[in-house]
């Protein structure tokens, strides 16, 4: 499995701009170690489940790879069974499903995801499939 972060493909979270930046440093002091994706987006850009062991550079809002994370487990789930324990675990300071639920219903709400999806009335249910990762930081380049 290559190590060199330019032959690794790309980790993005969110968009380019405040909330990537606070991800990624999340990610690199490890309070980051899951994160969540809406299963219609991977089907939309064509891009390939993550894989348990597999990966991935973590690119900043400069497309700059600074870091390197595995895979370490990926789960389909309906939006409705994700688990406090997850949502705790992606490192925004979430404390209930609730709060949980309502940052990412904005972001996957937002002109930019649904210019993205191209559909501009996309919007999540209960019943929306997301694909729930873990992952662990193996090395940061910064």
């Amino acid at each position: 499995m290559p190590t060199d972060p330019r032959a690794l493909p790309k980790a993005e979270f969110a968009f380019p701009g405040p909330l990537r930046d606070q991800l990624v440093a999340a990610i690199l002091d490890g309070s980051k170690t899951s994160t969540t994706g809406i299963l219609a987006d991977y089907e939309h850009c064509g891009d390939p489940l993550p894989e348990v062991g597999s990966l991935a550079a973590v690119v900043d809002s400069n497309d700059r790879r600074i870091a390197i994370i595995e895979v370490t487990h990926v789960r389909l789930a309906r939006l409705a069974d994700v688990d406090l324990a997850h949502a705790i675990d992606e490192g925004e300071g979430f404390t209930t499903l609730a709060a949980w639920r309502a940052v990412h219903e904005t972001y996957w709400h937002s002109p930019e995801m649904r210019n993205s999806l191209n559909d501009n009335t996309f919007t999540v249910t209960d019943e929306t499939t997301v694909v729930l990762q873990r992952f662990h930081l193996i090395t940061d380049l910064r």
